[in-house]
């Protein structure tokens, strides 16, 4: 094992070329004040010890590393689940949430805004809200409110207010936008949790921080497992790119580890209606940093399209922008039919039914060829109470067709 992660950033927040901080004027001293204090607080030892305490105690950390028997005879591998599923909220957003919300009460915040897609990242975010006694608001786009309807519920049972966005393709992209837009009308009081690896510096590095401890439980567990902490293969869905980052953190820089992230081709990465944004984009800004996205020749970002919610983002976080460029992990991506298939197959092989997101890290696994002493694993970043319905239609079609 090389030089970790933290040395492919530099001081501006670049990961070689992607990243920065593009930000409205009226941002500067929030984004700076977080820039100059979030290291060093982070670092704390009296922030080191409620974080972990409540990872441990309140999440629920650390999450299995699960291997998959039927899976690995399907597939001719050795094949491990990391269960973020089994979080409390279900899903790895909890771990950024609970960071996050610590670091806004050591600089004063009393208000949170967050954006959400599928809905986990409100859902953690409102829970740790819950927990610490400060206001939520959560923007999520009407699309997203409507396909995503049991974590709205949830998000509103927490005591957040959810804002549906009404602009745009009303999803990821424009809840992102409404909550950068009540952040500038709010710069006082208000702390903007973002949920993924996206956004101006330091925010990727921060969130990468917080899920980095998916990495470093997986290499714990196989090291007690198999005696080797580095798997051959680590395996996750991308769309801002945060369960993979966590999961991708500590094997960077891994002469054995071949990382892989799967986008969401939705109904084909040509046919307009996609959101695999390394396989057909290219660089540019969007919320605050350079990286790559959907856009036209003339620079407007295009619609992105995905049956997941959490993955239906014309971006990308810039760390996988560089890791996309250097070579240091291989992007596939899975289609909207490919992913139901492959949740289908987990539910009826392991008893496990994922969230849509994870559905297209499992998608992968009909993709590659491995050996069968290849050790994988497979971050499935979420479980699918919230994709029953959509789930549940799928079937109703292959039966009726």
């Amino acid at each position: 094992m090389k030089k970790k992660l933290n040395n492919h950033i530099d001081k501006d927040g670049y990961y070689g070329n992607y990243g920065g901080s593009y930000i409205p004027e009226i941002l500067y001293n929030n984004v700076n004040e977080l820039n100059k204090k979030y290291n060093s607080i982070i670092a704390g030892k009296a922030f080191r010890k409620e974080f972990e305490s409540l990872l441990k105690n309140y999440v629920g950390r650390p999450t299995p590393l699960y291997f998959a028997a039927n899976l690995s005879e399907q597939f001719k591998a050795q094949i491990f689940l990391k269960r973020e599923d089994l979080n409390h909220t279900g899903s790895h957003k909890i771990n950024n949430a609970i960071g996050q919300v610590l670091l806004a009460k050591h600089l004063g915040k009393k208000r949170i805004i967050a954006e959400t897609g599928a809905g986990q990242h409100g859902v953690a975010t409102a829970t740790v809200c819950a927990l610490m006694g400060l206001e939520c608001f959560v923007y999520m786009g009407k699309k997203d409110v409507e396909r995503q309807a049991p974590n709205v519920s949830r998000m509103k049972m927490l005591g957040a207010t959810v804002i549906p966005v009404l602009s745009g393709s009303q999803t990821l992209k424009d809840a992102t936008n409404e909550a950068i837009r009540d952040w500038m009308n709010n710069t006082e009081n208000t702390y903007y949790l973002i949920g993924s690896v996206v956004g101006p510096h330091p925010y990727p590095d921060l969130v990468t921080k917080f899920q980095s401890v998916i990495s470093a439980e997986i290499q714990q567990q196989l090291k007690s497992i198999t005696g080797e902490p580095s798997p051959d293969y680590v395996i996750a869905c991308v769309g801002g790119g945060s369960n993979a980052a966590g999961a991708f953190y500590h094997f960077i820089d891994s002469d054995k580890t071949k990382l892989i992230g799967v986008e969401a081709a939705g109904k084909g990465i040509d046919t307009g209606y996609t959101a695999a944004t390394l396989n057909i984009g290219t660089p540019g800004i969007i919320h605050g940093s350079k990286t790559f996205l959907i856009q036209n020749n003339d620079g407007q970002i295009t619609e992105p399209h995905s049956i997941s919610a959490g993955l239906d983002y014309p971006g990308i976080g810039p760390l996988h922008s560089f890791l996309h460029e250097t070579k240091k992990a291989s992007y596939l991506s899975a289609t909207d039919e490919e992913a139901l298939i492959a949740g289908m197959n987990l539910t009826k092989k392991e008893g496990i039914i994922p969230a849509l997101e994870s559905a297209h890290a499992l998608a992968a696994l009909e993709k590659i060829k491995f050996k069968s002493n290849d050790v994988v694993v497979v971050n499935l970043s979420g479980r699918g109470d919230k994709d029953l319905d959509t789930f549940i239609n799928y079937l109703n079609k292959k039966e009726n067709a």
